[in-house]
């Protein structure tokens, strides 16, 4: 693929698949975080060994380069985009589920007893009010996963998965620069993009809560 022959349309096409793994992989990633957070803050298991467990394994997660889960993944899951938006989804779950985790033990404990005693029940508890007060840093989490993950899509077409990588190491395998930078510099728009759209919502989620 040279970059003249490449048109608009193939671009559009390229960025569409690179949302999609993006898209795809941050929905996985905030469902099992939201589910694991919520499970891992419930009041019997605040305070034990549980959550702190929990922190240190995504500590732990942290380190683990983008590259290395992908070619992990591939060895179970073989190549495709399937492969692809599961690696993607669990490097993006370690800072939504580590903001979802601060966000509800966030929370004040004076609040939550003021709630319970109007006789609120557990799970409207947990969605009128932990819920709404923690979203703000559950939505930073989103953010940086998101911004992240825009970045890191670019290593899914080396499992066959398309996107914007195509055309970064295809250049880079061609020593052609142009057709390198007609990947890198649309990846790089929609991370920024991304992180000033998503950074006005949360700005205008913690003037509200």
């Amino acid at each position: 693929m040279y970059l003249e022959t490449l048109s608009l349309e193939v671009i559009l096409q390229l960025v569409v698949e690179h949302l999609k793994l993006v898209l795809g992989a941050g929905l996985a990633a905030f469902t099992l975080a939201l589910a694991i957070g919520i499970w891992v803050t419930r009041p019997s298991r605040k305070g034990k060994w549980l959550p702190r467990l929990v922190s240190q394994v995504l500590f732990l997660g942290q380190a683990v380069p983008s590259l290395a889960i992908i070619g992990l993944v591939m060895v179970v899951l073989g190549t495709g985009a399937p492969t692809a938006i599961f690696a993607l989804a669990l490097g993006s779950l370690v800072p939504m589920l580590r903001n979802v985790i601060a966000g509800l033990s966030g929370v004040s404990e004076s609040i939550l007893d003021a709630a319970r005693g109007n006789g609120m029940p557990p799970s409207a508890v947990l969605f009128r009010v932990e819920l709404p007060l923690a979203l703000p840093a559950i939505f930073a989490g989103v953010r940086t996963a998101l911004v992240i993950a825009i970045g890191t899509a670019a290593l899914s077409s080396q499992v066959g998965a398309g996107g914007l990588g195509s055309l970064i190491f295809t250049g880079m395998a061609m020593f052609d620069m142009p057709l390198m930078l007609a990947g890198a510099i649309p990846t790089a728009i929609l991370a920024v993009g991304a992180d000033r759209l998503l950074g006005l919502v949360e700005t205008r989620l913690r003037g509200k809560w």
